[in-house]
């Protein structure tokens, strides 16, 4: 039976997440990547605030009662020279170490993002006769990493297996603002009314 390893890049789902207007249901991403195979190991990657807040626990609690290893990195924030402070944290390494030095305890490694910095190791994981699928949205993947994966898969195509019914993302609680639909999702500081984007 194939073996299966799933990796998921928490802050690139959450920001797939937002642009679709659906929220993702953990458990049952484990268990429709889990149905192909026999599931070897399901890694979480998040950045968490520091301190922690009681509804980030609960969130990382939930993912490791659910079977996930949780990966996870402080956010550091820093200001720039107009005094903008913004609140960052990269767990790519975290990701890459965990594809490659558990190879070779999976067949297939399901990798949840669409993020372009991991074309490379995908490339390795290939080269030493690993699968490799890709799931995220069109326009938040990179054509390199999608053309470097065997499959690629959309979460448009899977919803009704993966998606959390009845659950509003925080920032849709709060009355839908257009203005805010419309921006890229790179965007990360807030845009005035005036703002033409």
């Amino acid at each position: 039976m194939e073996r299966i390893a799933l990796f998921i890049d928490g802050a690139n789902v959450y920001a797939a997440a937002k642009r679709l207007g659906w929220n993702f249901d953990h458990r049952k991403i484990l268990e429709y990547f889990a149905v192909q195979g026999r599931l070897y190991n399901a890694f979480y990657y998040t950045a968490i605030p520091m301190p922690i807040d009681d509804k980030q626990k609960r969130f990382t609690d939930a993912l490791t009662y659910m079977g996930y290893t949780v990966r996870t990195r402080p956010l550091r924030e820093s200001t720039d020279e107009h005094g903008d402070t913004s609140r960052r944290a990269n767990l790519d390494v975290e990701i890459v170490t965990d594809l490659l030095t558990t190879a070779e305890r999976y067949d297939t490694a399901v990798l949840l993002t669409g993020d372009g910095d991991f074309e490379r190791p995908v490339e390795v994981l290939r080269a030493r006769g690993k699968r490799v699928v890709v799931a995220s949205i069109a326009e938040m993947t990179s054509y390199e990493l999608r053309n470097a994966a065997d499959e690629y898969v959309d979460f448009k195509d899977i919803r009704e297996h993966v998606e959390r019914p009845g659950y509003r993302l925080p920032s849709e609680q709060r009355g839908h603002d257009r203005m805010a639909d419309s921006r890229p999702f790179y965007v990360t500081a807030p845009l005035s009314d005036t703002d033409e984007r």
